[in-house]
């Protein structure tokens, strides 16, 4: 069985070109001619082809495809071994790259547009990327997602030394609510949600009441935020996601 040229370009997924040039260097020679003179690959050609693409995806230049192939000391399954250490190899190595891409990307997330040194001068030990995972996942693709990283991308240090100061007065006064025993459904409080909410909207997205509820439930489903509000009270993002809704029902009655 024996196949022309062309067809054994298609099988290979190479130019015609590609195996006329293998032909001319001598590093695939078909096995085989038409009574018109015309190239003919049989099996054994095809097995070599084979061979050379594989070494050629590796890297390796066409005068070692040769040098390797033709060793007469080489047998078919010692080429297999050592392709597959290689490929091995190599995709260890891929991975490796995809893990520091992915990285860079999840560093990038927030769309926080600071140096390192600005970072940690605005954040100290803090990652600001800390909850970038979980965003994604949740608003990945959605509008108000693209609006939260195009508005963060743009912020400076001092914006994001303004929000941190915002968020402390915020911590500190909603703390002294619980200490005073206020309740999540008390007016007090509830107007401390509203204020919880409406930065949002300035400085990331519209921040519906239906939205703030899905941030709530995620503040006591998900360890990451639960630990960053009860950082500020034990407690905390429990009481302020009861507070959440609490606002929102007080709005629906007041719509």
């Amino acid at each position: 069985m024996s196949y022309p040229v062309g067809q054994v370009a298609g099988f290979a997924g190479v130019t015609v070109r590609t195996l006329h040039h293998y032909d001319e260097i001598g590093l695939l020679a078909p096995g085989e001619r038409s009574h018109a003179g015309h190239r003919r690959y049989n099996d054994a050609d095809l097995d070599r082809l084979q061979q050379i693409l594989f070494y050629r995806e590796l890297g390796f230049p066409l005068d070692e495809v040769a040098a390797l192939l033709d060793d007469p000391e080489a047998d078919p399954r010692a080429h297999l071994r050592r392709q597959h250490d290689l490929l091995t190899a190599r995709i260890e190595k891929l991975q490796k790259m995809a893990a520091a891409v992915e990285h860079a990307m999840e560093a990038r997330t927030m769309g926080i547009n600071l140096t390192p040194e600005e970072k940690f001068e605005v954040f100290g030990d803090k990652d600001p990327e800390a909850h970038a995972e979980e965003a994604e996942r949740r608003w990945g693709g959605t509008d108000t997602y693209a609006e939260s990283q195009r508005r963060a991308a743009r912020y400076t240090k001092d914006d994001w030394k303004r929000m941190q100061a915002e968020v402390a007065s915020w911590g500190e006064r909603y703390d002294a609510l619980m200490e005073a025993g206020e309740l999540p459904d008390g007016e007090r409080v509830m107007d401390m949600a509203e204020e919880h909410r409406l930065p949002i909207t300035r400085w990331f997205y519209a921040c519906t009441y239906e939205i703030h509820q899905g941030l709530g439930d995620m503040y006591v489903a998900d360890e990451r935020f639960k630990e960053f509000y009860d950082s500020m009270r034990p407690g905390l993002a429990e009481h302020l996601r009861d507070a959440i809704t609490a606002n929102a029902t007080r709005h629906s009655r007041e719509a």
